[in-house]
């Protein structure tokens, strides 16, 4: 089990429940750009199934979808997944700034803060999935330390790229 509290000396970081899927939608449509990348359309809906869904042979007691707070302002959002793939590894299945934030080194600092956390809770890698197209993404990623291992087509016409840092 995973210390959320750990996951930055930064924010207080809490898990999101049902009660925030409309903060959580506000948030989210903020973020046009990642939205188109991956042909689909915030919804409180999404935001609701997104709170809860997990890989196959992932247990709830697994997922972490996380905020990342400065006083009441919700900064960033986390989805981690604990052993997904493997045991030794963790997935991060969605992760955004605050539009707010964008372009002054808070995501970076963030996923720096939860690499560093998940190396000494012993895991050795940390997965995502990126949508090809999406440049701004991709930088952010690759500049994060994530190398490209694999392309995947994905529902609705899109390719994903999965990404892998070594910790």
């Amino acid at each position: 089990m995973l210390d959320i509290a750990a996951l930055s000396g930064r924010y207080a970081v809490r898990r999101m429940t049902d009660a925030d899927a409309d903060g959580l939608f506000a948030f989210c449509k903020e973020h046009t750009a990642f939205y188109h990348y991956c042909n689909a359309e915030p919804s409180k809906e999404r935001v609701l199934n997104d709170l809860h869904i997990t890989p196959p042979g992932i247990g709830p007691e697994d997922k972490y979808y996380v905020g990342f707070f400065r006083g009441n302002t919700l900064v960033a959002v986390l989805d981690l997944i604990d052993g997904y793939p493997r045991a030794d590894a963790a997935f991060i299945g969605f992760f955004m700034v605050n539009a707010d934030c964008e372009g002054k080194g808070i995501g970076t600092a963030l996923i720096g803060e939860i690499c560093d956390y998940l190396k000494q809770a012993g895991k050795t890698a940390v997965r995502l999935a990126i949508a090809e197209d999406n440049p701004q993404a991709n930088h952010f990623w690759k500049k994060n330390g994530f190398a490209v291992r694999d392309k995947v087509p994905m529902d609705g016409g899109w390719t994903a790229l999965v990404a892998e840092k070594t910790l």
